[in-house]
């Protein structure tokens, strides 16, 4: 497999790693701009804009753009997160062309047509329901707001009903143009693809984009907090977690490790301290996400109301411990398993694509396998105690919780007993 890279005269990237042997490809377009590029009033814009632009453009309405791509046994899609929003296709190899003139017809000449937006600002009040009505993921959301209070990073993807409600066709258009520059994008395609074919078509169709412009988001400020919601779930769930490190930082491996040696699987020391022997819990995990200028560390867990007192020590204990006796065994093991992670998504066009543009969007180019493996391999166990006792010993914790949460201890409570 070989990686092409191309800038356009407008900025744009266009990647491509080709994959011969294959008879499809997937290829797409992601932007530098999601949840924390919006302003207060734009909450949830990004979202909305994800929905909007597949609701039809001065040549194509909402079927059309469906039945185009079906018609030829391909699928379209999108996705909003806090930093980028993806717009990708899986293809024929013969229809690559089509799927790129339906991706830039849809980022530039789409209508936001008043009564196409009602209905979706609807559909999207329902999604938001759904998201609360689902403490799993409701939990997150009240995590990142205790972490990043009063922050756009700290906000929901989906926005508020109020916010999603207040939208109109010329803000959406105002964030697109204010948001969707050359420089900001890239056009990423994996499988079988010829590159100077996509590079033609990117020029073709984005010779009128902008090429720059595009603010930068308001700094991360890593706060920590705590949000609660007591209700009548017979679970509890619980998020708590700290402040993390950014993808460019010096310690963004070494954290990556940590979490996956804390609860990365079944052989994790949290799965089998608080599962196998307390069995205090069914589901309890570490994560770690990484944004451009900070990151969160957290550990998420959902118990019954009467093991909650005894759930938080536990993991306050595992994680300080943690910090003083991970050994080199673990950090082989799973390093091995990133490793293994890495080459599998290889295997697949859809998550080389991706990958390749958030490489390009966060280093500013894409990274060779081998160099990610070796920065990771120079990890070791004591490097990783290091950063945990740096982020749990920094005594800013966040805390979410909703269910029967109303005896969980304080936030300020945890901090101190992880830095006793």
């Amino acid at each position: 497999m070989t990686v092409r890279s191309t800038t356009l005269d407008n900025g744009m990237t266009v990647l491509t790693d080709d994959m011969p042997h294959l008879e499809s490809a997937s290829l797409g377009i992601w932007v530098k701009a999601g949840s924390r590029s919006e302003t207060e009033a734009e909450h949830g814009i990004s979202h909305m804009l994800e929905h909007m632009a597949f609701k039809g453009t001065s040549s194509r309405n909402a079927m059309d753009i469906a039945s185009a791509i079906e018609n030829v046994g391909g699928d379209l899609n999108a996705a909003t997160s806090v930093e980028h929003t993806g717009y990708f296709a899986r293809v024929l190899k013969e229809d690559v062309k089509l799927a790129g003139d339906i991706l830039s017809d849809i980022l530039q000449n789409s209508l936001f047509d008043q009564t196409e937006l009602l209905r979706e600002q609807q559909v999207i009040v329902q999604e938001i329901g759904a998201a609360r009505d689902n403490p799993d993921d409701h939990v997150f959301d009240l995590f990142q707001q205790a972490a990043f209070p009063e922050q756009a990073i700290g906000r929901t993807i989906l926005g508020s009903v109020e916010s999603v409600r207040g939208f109109g066709p010329d803000s959406i258009r105002a964030y697109l143009d204010r948001n969707y520059v050359g420089d900001r994008m890239v056009l990423s395609a994996s499988g079988n693809v010829d590159h100077d074919q996509l590079v033609d078509v990117a020029s073709q169709r984005f010779h009128k984009l902008k090429a720059s412009g595009a603010p930068d988001p308001q700094m991360a400020a890593y706060v920590g907090g705590e949000q609660r919601l007591v209700s009548d779930h017979e679970q509890a769930h619980i998020v708590m977690g700290f402040e993390g490190r950014a993808y460019n930082s010096d310690g963004f491996y070494a954290v990556q490790i940590l979490a996956s040696i804390l609860g990365g699987g079944m052989s994790s020391r949290l799965f089998q301290e608080i599962r196998e022997r307390r069995g205090l819990c069914y589901s309890v995990y570490a994560f770690h996400w990484a944004f451009a200028d900070s990151g969160i560390f957290g550990v998420a867990a959902s118990t019954g109301e009467n093991e909650v007192n005894e759930l938080i020590p536990v993991i306050v204990d595992e994680l300080r411990r943690a910090a003083e006796t991970i050994t080199d065994e673990e950090v082989i093991r799973v390093r091995n398993q990133i490793r293994a992670g890495l080459l599998m998504s290889l295997e697949s066009p859809s998550s080389r694509a991706g990958q390749l543009a958030r490489q390009q969007i966060l280093w500013g180019r894409p990274i060779a396998l081998q160099e990610t493996v070796e920065r990771i391999n120079r990890i070791t166990a004591d490097r990783v105690k290091q950063v945990a006792r740096q982020i749990f010993e920094a005594g800013k914790v966040s805390l979410a919780g909703i269910g029967p949460v109303a005896h969980l201890p304080d936030y300020r409570d945890i901090a101190s007993k992880m830095k006793s």
